[in-house]
């Protein structure tokens, strides 16, 4: 039988049956053919472990450079040899040169900044000529790196971090950064993107490294109800499977799940799976998927509630309170 050959609710009745493909694997059955994928893109959610690698590029920027506090620069003049050094910008964006003490250079591009050096020294001479050159740029990508360094514990440079209660991640120099929702691809935008606003010549990669815990609870008329790990996809009677099968007397006619939106509201629906449970129907409807947190309740049959009610009143109530033993008398 196939689902896919019944009627608009994708149900058949074994009436219907027909020949399918059942065993073209042989026996690689076990490990069953490539299915489709669980979900088509997957979005970042609460207690996932993301790691992100950082990685220096080479690529040629379409706009110039401009000097960072920390970078290094040659001074040269053929005009007065005196001058000729290797500056530091300090963190207060300035360096300092003889006869001119402490200039800004922070912001600037080479060009501009050779440009300032030679309009201030022609106060002191009447022919000058300078030339700046860079000897070590783009410090903060350098500091960036270094502080997401892991290459001794085998991690190589990157960070790895877990997604917040309130969906959102913290980064190297970047802070908190909202995740909830986005999938990798829209993550690596925003990231690199804010980190573009800091430093330039930086791609970082987020790699989904463990996926947050997913569970389901059966309870009610199960032989071992409580809370199962869903490490894949969960239908309910695999559900019923990991609860050990129902009791006697259980409602197999009205078995509810319980189950939370996106806004946390409550949404229930109820289940028969008789067919499912006795083998009369070969592609119940009801044989629906689970989801992160839903609660499937097994409730008792209204023969099991008179049962129940009787050995209550009855074994518990009256007789507990008057032990008659009736078909004895004492003489």
């Amino acid at each position: 039988m196939d689902c896919n050959f019944g009627d608009a609710c994708g149900e058949t009745r074994w009436k219907q049956w027909g020949q399918i493909p059942w065993q073209h694997l042989g026996p690689g059955e076990y490990i069953g053919p490539p299915r489709m994928p669980d979900v088509p893109v997957y979005l970042v959610r609460v207690d996932d472990l993301i790691e992100f690698r950082y990685v220096a590029t080479r690529y040629q920027s379409g706009k110039q450079y401009r000097i960072q506090a920390g970078d290094e620069l040659r001074i040269e003049s053929l005009v007065d040899p005196n001058i000729n050094r290797v500056v530091t910008v300090q963190p207060d964006g300035t360096i300092t040169l003889l006869l001119l003490d402490q200039v800004q250079a922070v912001r600037l591009t080479i060009a501009e900044l050779t440009l300032l050096l030679k309009e201030k020294y022609k106060e002191f001479y009447k022919i000058f000529d300078l030339t700046v050159s860079p000897v070590k740029t783009n410090t903060r990508l350098d500091d960036l790196l270094a502080a997401v360094n892991n290459r001794f514990n085998a991690g190589g440079q990157g960070q790895q971090v877990k997604v917040a209660a309130d969906g959102t991640i913290s980064l190297t120099k970047l802070g908190k950064v909202p995740t909830q929702g986005l999938s990798l691809d829209e993550l690596a935008a925003e990231v690199n993107a804010r980190y573009a606003e800091y430093v330039e010549g930086l791609e970082v990669t987020p790699i989904l490294t463990q996926r947050a815990p997913h569970f389901m609870y059966v309870l009610g008329d199960v032989k071992l109800g409580g809370r199962f790990q869903m490490d894949r996809p969960t239908t309910v009677m695999q559900a019923l499977a990991l609860a050990n099968g129902i009791n006697n007397g259980g409602n197999l006619r009205q078995v509810v799940v319980f189950r939370r939106a996106e806004d946390w509201r409550l949404i229930a629906t109820k289940l028969d799976i008789r067919g499912a449970v006795y083998g009369t129907r070969p592609t119940p409807a009801d044989e629906i998927f689970l989801r992160d947190s839903d609660i499937v309740l097994v409730p008792k049959s209204s023969i099991k509630r008179t049962d129940d009610l009787i050995e209550l009143i009855m074994t518990n109530g009256v007789y507990r309170v008057f032990p008659v033993q009736f078909g004895q008398q004492n003489f």
